[in-house]
């Protein structure tokens, strides 16, 4: 075993947990980790300050709130899976005095806890099959009445997980209908459900005419890893998570990864140091840093009433 740093492997061995978990943990960015090739890995400090804090219980994780209530004043609630979240409450955290707290909701369910006062900045990737348009035509509907800031965050490749060499040739939506597979889907108010189901009636397919669209997982690593065990043929996501898994991927769709943020009296304390710290370059190469992402528009306002 390496004496500065360690492979998943070796963690999971050291926590006694699966590698998927800590490949959970590293994806929530509740444990900061590098790539090395294709293989990420693990500083010793950072697993022993991961023990630390969970030993203290020091758990800042927000999962079910209740509607308009919120820990404290001087807490920002952001709410998204993607790690590159974390990095902005981190830095917000460096340039202000609030505490961020992080949900781990999907897109929709996200901007719904955002309507009832549960959040401040939600991430959203919906796509709406009637606009061929990411994320406003959801935030309209649901934060009516509201003023909102819509912020890019950034762009990154949507499509399929597949099996090693895609033995089915799967390559197109319509494929899901025509060939004999097996899928596995996310959880409903997840964004890449929302995408399927949107392709599902732009093509005309019937969500009952798929084997396995009830089999449902809550993020992407683990739909991932579903088809990487051979349990499903395919499984709507994001790149990164078949990188981090070595699951061969098929993409479909560049998405649109953006923040929402409510506009109030409170929040105009730090939303100018949120988009200070998305447009800054040391920023934009920490995201460049993890792969994956398109970060020429981060920072740009994309729509705000």
């Amino acid at each position: 075993m390496n004496e500065n740093s360690y492979t998943t492997e070796e963690v999971a061995n050291i926590l006694k947990v699966s590698k998927l978990t800590i490949y959970d943990l590293i994806k929530k960015g509740q444990l900061p980790a590098y790539k090395v090739g294709k293989q990420m890995r693990v500083d010793s400090d950072e697993l022993y300050a991961y023990k630390q804090r969970n030993k203290m219980s020091s758990n800042t994780e927000v999962t079910n709130m209740s509607p308009l209530q919120k820990p404290n004043a001087d807490s920002i609630i952001i709410s998204g899976q993607d790690i590159c979240l974390d990095l902005v409450g981190s830095h917000l955290e460096s340039v202000t005095k609030v505490k961020t707290l992080r949900s781990y909701k999907g897109s929709l369910n996200s901007l719904i806890s955002m309507y009832q006062g549960q959040c401040d900045i939600v991430s959203v990737h919906l796509f709406d099959g009637e606009t061929n348009q990411y994320n406003l035509p959801y935030v309209k509907r649901i934060l009516t009445g509201r003023s909102f800031m819509l912020v890019n965050l950034i762009y990154r490749q949507a499509g399929f997980y597949v099996q090693k060499n895609n033995p089915k040739q799967i390559q197109s939506w319509n494929d899901l209908f025509e060939k004999n597979i097996k899928m596995v889907n996310r959880e409903t108010g997840a964004g890449a459900r929302v995408l399927l189901d949107e392709q599902l009636k732009i093509h005309g397919i019937s969500p009952k005419n798929l084997q396995g669209y009830k089999n449902e997982e809550s993020n992407h690593l683990s739909v991932a890893n579903v088809v990487k065990q051979g349990k499903a043929d395919v499984g709507v996501g994001i790149k990164r998570a078949a990188e981090i898994l070595d699951v061969d991927f098929v993409p479909l769709i560049n998405e649109s990864y953006d923040l929402v943020i409510l506009k109030t009296d409170e929040n105009q304390l730090w939303l100018n140091k949120v988009l200070s710290i998305l447009r800054s370059s040391e920023f934009k190469q920490e995201l460049k840093a993890i792969g994956g992402y398109n970060t020429i528009d981060t920072g740009k306002i994309m729509y705000e009433q």
